[in-house]
């Protein structure tokens, strides 16, 4: 079993190696319980969006799951991250999964409550700032992580998840 301890050593180890985030070597603590690991969804490409149910793109939430619903089948994971950055998060991860069900009839997976800036961030929201100079501003905000564990793209808060420019990139990673 995985206690939150292990998770966090495991999880500062993976950001100290440079290789291992380009293999998707992160993983998140799920909201449900259990690990969501980007190494588990090898040869499929990952929306990864920090979101927030207080927010005013909370009603992007129904986008992400008519994306995820979209190209699933294809072989699409859309991984939902709440985050209390913006001061706009429900209080515990029972809250926020009870408001996405009830609101959204979200299925999609989502990491429990994260943090998405600064040094406390989460490993795999440190890289994308280290690495490739993308830092959340907002909530909602959506990088694209190619089959191959990649940086593809990233999306600010106003572009909505059904936009022509993500499908297209979605699209061009998904197998015909």
């Amino acid at each position: 079993m995985i206690t939150r301890r292990s998770f966090l050593a495991m999880a500062g180890a993976l950001a100290a190696c440079p290789a291992l985030a380009r293999e998707g070597g992160f993983a998140f603590p799920s909201i449900d319980g259990g690990i969501l690991a980007l190494n588990d969804w090898r040869g499929s490409p990952v929306l990864v969006v920090n979101t927030a149910s207080l927010c005013g793109f909370a009603p992007q939430y129904e986008g992400l799951q008519a994306l995820y619903d979209s190209y699933r089948a294809r072989g699409l994971i859309v991984l939902a991250v709440p985050s209390d950055d913006f001061a706009q998060e429900l209080g515990t991860s029972d809250e926020v999964m009870a408001f996405c069900e009830i609101n959204f009839g979200l299925d999609l997976p989502m990491a429990d409550i994260s943090r998405v800036r600064g040094p406390g961030a989460h490993p795999f929201y440190r890289w994308l700032a280290e690495a490739h100079g993308f830092e959340p501003q907002w909530n909602f905000n959506k990088v694209l992580i190619g089959p191959d564990g990649a940086y593809v793209a990233h999306w600010g808060s106003r572009v909505r998840p059904e936009n022509r420019h993500i499908r297209a990139q979605i699209e061009a990673l998904l197998p015909r």
